[in-house]
Formats: structure tokens, sequence, C-alpha cells
């Protein structure tokens, strides 16, 4: 899909995704000491949201312009004090150019591409990492075809959170986590592909840049 693509999927419905964060942000970044983070595809920002309203200063990229006008529109009913931690920014993740201080926290969740493309797009977040900065990514794992409910059909743009390592293994990154884990669907009603009860199984991978 390109971007045309996922502004007219956007614009079909309102808050896609809705507003509640991803249930493995929450579990992986409640407490973390808070600093610069980059939300790569942010899609409405629900997620960078979430990280501006923990005291993040959050940087969301995505290549949907739709996406980011919902996002925009959600930090204008903000308090001025988290509204002023987010910056929204039009991109496209193959392409992402990080500044020369790099992010405390690097964010990719459920962005679904094909194997050659997820490899650039994460090796890109990887390089934009400060010195002690955080890697998480999260996504619908290639075993919820099989064993899961919803989310993208196409084996193609599915992932492991083995597929993840092997993308990023020579960069020197230390894992924290590594596995696949289950979410009872009916929190995040956009990841679904539809209604009805089940589970899905996502991977999940937390690594880290040493510090220097």
């Amino acid at each position: 899909m390109d971007s045309r693509d996922w502004d007219d999927r956007y614009a079909a419905s309102e808050l896609m995704w809705g507003t509640a964060p991803n249930q493995w942000v929450v579990r992986e970044l409640t407490g973390r000491t808070p600093g610069h983070a980059l939300d790569l595809a942010a899609g409405e920002g629900r997620n960078a949201i979430w990280l501006a309203a923990r005291g993040w200063e959050v940087t969301g990229l995505d290549f949907s312009a739709v996406a980011l006008e919902r996002a925009e529109r959600l930090t204008a009913d903000l308090p001025d004090e988290v509204a002023d931690r987010l910056t929204w920014r039009h991109g496209d993740a193959l392409a992402l150019e990080a500044p020369a201080a790099g992010y405390d926290l690097v964010l990719v969740a459920y962005l679904q591409l094909p194997a050659g493309d997820r490899r650039t797009a994460l090796r890109r977040a990887a390089g934009a990492l400060a010195p002690g900065g955080t890697l998480l990514v999260v996504g619908h794992d290639l075993s919820n075809l099989t064993e899961g409910v919803g989310g993208p059909q196409d084996p193609a743009v599915l992932f492991t959170p083995e597929d993840v390592l092997a993308d990023l293994a020579d960069l020197g990154l230390r894992t924290v986590r590594a596995e696949r884990v289950h979410r009872t669907v009916g929190g995040e009603p956009g990841h679904k592909g539809g209604g009805g009860g089940g589970v899905a199984v996502d991977a999940l991978v937390r690594l880290e840049r040493p510090a220097d």
C-alpha cells in the first residue's frame, strides 16, 4: 500500500485504531524515564500521545497525511503541557533521517511491510537510537495466520521475533526481550480486521543500544 492507499483507508473510518495505546507499549514502557522518542508509522497518534502524557518529547512520523491530520486534531484537545511535547511529521519510514543526537526511544508498532522493506525500516530505526536508547518493535506475528485472529492475511507482510533479530543482528544491539505475545481481540478494533472474539498473536522485540 502506498500513501494514497493509506489516506483512503484512514478517510473511510474515524479513528481506525482508537485512542487507547497498544497494550504492549504500555507494558514495556510504563515507568521508563522520559526522553526524546520517535513513533515510526505513528498513524493517528495513540501511542505517541500516551508517551507525551508521561513526559516524553515525541515525534510522530507517518506517510499518511490523513492520519496525521487526525493526530493533530487529537493533539488540539490535549492539555498544553502534553500537546507541546508532540511533533507530527509526514514522511516515509524507509527514508528516515534521524537527528544527530538520536532518540532515547524508537517505537515501531504494526508497521507491516514485505521483508526487504521491513529490514530497511528497522535498520533505519535502529540507526536513529541514541546511546542507551531503546528500540521497541511490535507487530502481527506470522503465526497469527493459523493460530490467531484478525490482522493482515498476507504472509509476506507478517514477521516473527526471529526475523526482527536477524534484520538487526550486526548492529550491536542488546536483546532485552524477543517473544510472541497473545492479545485479546476487542481492545484494539482496528487491528482485528473485523468483529468477533479471539486472541491475536503478536511479535514483540525490545532491544537497547549500549551506552557509550
